[in-house]
């Protein structure tokens, strides 16, 4: 005879101990695993912001760099305000710089597309103390290629010349205040009057011509500025297109000078001279932490 099976049939099942000990691992597994996934979250967070930060500031520094490579190596100033600044040579310690400024001569109609659109060299026998003759100068597309890049504010008699080798005064030869020696030995900028040809004619009276010389159409400035978030970052701005020996600064409104923020979140942006050498640093945040977090780049400038 077949019997059918009871539903009193005992099953397997947990026991209240194996039930309690699932229900403590299970606690401790969800306690340290959630803590484990948000360490994991919270590396990989700062780790972009890492990321983001190095190459924001690295971008910053290859930026001023490039430019500052182009320097007339006399002009570079640290200014604290408009009428209180130093040549970059005699950085007071106990000032506070806000703004790194130079005179950059032309590198692009230096190149020109072919051919140097200005030779930088001056034929002595055939200058006078009103213009230099310089050969194998096409004054025209130096003139097309400034206008191009002031967006047509600019252009050739916007310009000025400097002799290499020639003496040179910071707080004189470059009207960083106003006050620039067009004349004499002292002079160093010579703005360009007329463009003929390749003729360049300025005021040399009582200057000391040299064979080699650069053309300059505007300074630089690299200024840090308040960004108005009261979280003691600011933003990182620079400034072209503007002729301080025409008693320009890049603060002029009105003027046309352009401005572009190079960086923002910056707490700090420093440099000093080592020799002929610049030093420059950057310092930028990420509005995403508690502001404790920053990146520095430096990079030297030959």
């Amino acid at each position: 005879m077949i019997q059918k099976p009871s539903k009193y049939l005992k099953k397997p099942a947990f026991s209240l101990l194996e039930l309690i000990f699932v229900i403590v691992i299970i606690g401790i597994l969800g306690k340290f695993g959630v803590e484990l996934m948000a360490k994991a979250y919270e590396n990989y967070i700062f780790t972009k912001i890492n990321n983001t930060l190095q190459n924001q500031s690295g971008s910053a520094v290859e930026f001023i760099a490039k430019r500052l490579s182009y320097r007339i190596p006399d002009s570079v100033i640290g200014r604290v305000s408009a009428s209180d600044y130093d040549g970059v040579q005699d950085l007071d310690t106990t000032k506070n710089y806000r703004v790194l400024e130079w005179v950059s001569f032309d590198i692009d109609g230096w190149r020109g597309v072919n051919a140097p659109y200005w030779s930088g060299i001056a034929d002595l026998n055939a200058s006078s103390n009103s213009f230099i003759t310089t050969p194998e100068t096409n004054v025209t597309a130096i003139n097309n290629t400034i206008g191009t890049l002031s967006q047509a504010n600019s252009g050739i008699l916007d310009s000025a010349l400097y002799f290499i080798g020639s003496n040179s005064d910071v707080h004189t030869g470059y009207g960083w205040d106003g006050n620039v020696t067009l004349s004499g030995l002292g002079a160093t900028m010579h703005p360009i009057t007329a463009a003929i040809n390749n003729r360049l004619s300025a005021n040399f009276a009582g200057v000391d011509l040299y064979e080699y010389y650069k053309i300059a159409w505007t300074a630089n400035a690299i200024a840090i500025e308040d960004d108005g978030k009261g979280n003691n970052t600011y933003d990182l701005v620079y400034y072209y297109d503007y002729q301080p020996w025409d008693a320009e600064r890049y603060s002029d409104a009105g003027k046309n000078i352009k401005r572009a923020v190079i960086m923002e979140n910056v707490p700090t942006f420093q440099f000093r001279a080592v020799g002929s050498m610049l030093k420059i640093q950057v310092c930028v945040k990420s509005e995403l932490t508690d502001g404790a977090h920053a990146i520095c780049k430096e990079k030297t400038v030959f």
